[in-house]
């Protein structure tokens, strides 16, 4: 995708969970800690500030294990998945590093919102 598209896409998905959560506009973190929860499922619940980062550390994984970047170890004694790095990620720019994040969650929402 090219970042125009990324760009209108994005604003779209952002609308969508906005309305969906009766919330404000969420940011790349707030979506970022959606996928994290989702992939955790277990439902909504009460996070402490370090389960919150590791969330979104899980949604991170899951949306770079789409280009191979990472592969599901398993789940930890609470139920928690472990990510392993099998290939190196490629030093990108923070623009680009937050293009390429935004892409890969408009692909993992698109089963859901389309």
């Amino acid at each position: 995708m090219k970042a125009s598209e990324i760009n209108i896409k994005w604003k779209a998905l952002q609308e969508k969970i906005a309305q969906d959560f009766d919330s404000e506009i969420p940011d790349l973190k707030v979506i970022l800690f959606l996928i994290g929860v989702q992939e955790l499922g277990k439902g909504p619940g009460k996070f402490s500030k370090r389960q919150k980062e590791e969330l979104m550390h899980i949604a991170t994984c899951r949306l770079l294990s789409e280009m191979g970047f990472y592969e599901l170890e398993g789940l930890d004694q609470d139920g928690w998945p472990h990510w392993k790095l099998i290939k190196p990620i490629p030093s990108y720019a923070s623009m680009e590093q937050e293009m390429l994040l935004k892409g890969l969650a408009i692909e993992y929402f698109a089963d859901i919102y389309e």
